[in-house]
């Protein structure tokens, strides 16, 4: 039997030599690069260690090597969240966001079989961020736009982005939204909360933001994926449900939330059996891609491995997540 294409969709890069701007800048809240030895750095931001990386971030050889190993024909490729630094001046998140954008190209170009690109734009201007995604898809070839979940505390929903959306739709550019400067984050100093609390709660308030707002009403084409199984979302929408029942004045939309969840499409994230298995009775399989978050320390090995234990999928919806759902996403025959 003729083994399923697995397409990662879900992975970050960064380029080894990386801009600089906390330096060019006089500016420490840029994110930087400090090497640490060969084969790993730190991620510094305002001079503290934000998170230690492998050399697997940005050394497409290991990269490769890695995917071979682990059965994964092709990885989807996006910037770290930390590097959306959307409270910037504008024109200068425009400069390093066509930094990662022409870098992400080049690698896609170098192995066009193996490498898909999604690019980033500076959402704290809605002009420029609209410029730098139609330069993203229409002269370097990348298949779509990852976007934090907030713009500066602003949630997803706010009339602010409105106009992108609105250009994503028109274009029919797929948005991936990943966490990033998480509520509550203040108080998830320890235990490392952040990314095991903070980041599903942040993606729900993203994801919950946008099913309420009557976007998916107004932006009918509209393709948006949220990372890590739309995190707390899928528990949380029967009691969205509720709410939009019983408080019909905050209704924007024309049907219940649980309806446009089923709209959007979520990353198989979750690492177990049971939870995926929620997600698939809450969205149904063609809404969920298969993605790891290679090559940091929560990720899934290999992607899809959880896809792969649910004794329920049959053959064609395990193809469906594997790789099948991603390009249809992505706009790709």
């Amino acid at each position: 039997m003729q083994r399923n294409l697995k397409v990662d969709f879900h992975t970050h890069i960064i380029a080894e030599e990386f801009l600089d701007l906390a330096e060019k800048y006089e500016d420490d809240r840029w994110p930087i690069l400090e090497r640490t030895c060969e084969c790993g750095a730190n991620i510094m931001v305002k001079g503290k260690k934000f998170r230690e990386i492998t050399d697997q971030a940005w050394d497409t050889e290991k990269r490769l090597s890695d995917m071979d190993k682990e059965g994964i024909d092709i990885q989807v490729l996006s910037p770290i969240p930390v590097t959306f630094s959307y409270w910037s001046d504008p024109e200068k998140g425009l400069e390093l966001a066509r930094f990662q954008n022409d870098f992400i190209a080049s690698i896609t170009n170098e192995n066009p079989k193996r490498f898909i690109g999604l690019g980033t734009v500076p959402l704290q201007d809605i002009s420029l961020a609209i410029k730098e995604m139609e330069r993203a898809m229409d002269e370097l070839g990348l298949k779509g736009i990852q976007i934090g979940s907030n713009v500066n505390g602003k949630n997803l929903d706010d009339e602010t982005l409105e106009q992108f959306f609105q250009a994503a739709n028109e274009r029919g550019v797929p948005l991936f939204v990943h966490p990033w400067e998480t509520l509550g984050r203040e108080r998830m100093p320890r235990h490392n909360f952040m990314y095991m609390v903070g980041m599903p709660s942040e993606t729900a308030l993203a994801a919950g933001s946008i099913i309420m707002s009557g976007m998916l009403d107004r932006n009918t084409n509209l393709k948006v994926c949220f990372a890590h199984g739309g995190g707390s979302l899928p528990y949380l929408l029967p009691r969205m449900d509720k709410g939009w029942n019983v408080w019909p004045q905050i209704r924007k939309t024309e049907k219940a939330p649980s309806h446009y969840a089923k709209l959007l499409y979520y990353d198989s994230l979750v690492y177990d059996e049971n939870n995926l298995q929620f997600m698939i009775d809450r969205f149904g399989s063609d809404r969920i891609i298969a993605g790891s978050d290679y090559p940091f320390l929560l990720r899934e090995i290999p992607s899809g491995n959880v896809v792969d234990q649910l004794t329920t999928l049959n053959e064609e919806e395990k193809a469906k997540i594997h790789g099948l759902n991603a390009l249809k996403f992505l706009n790709i025959e």
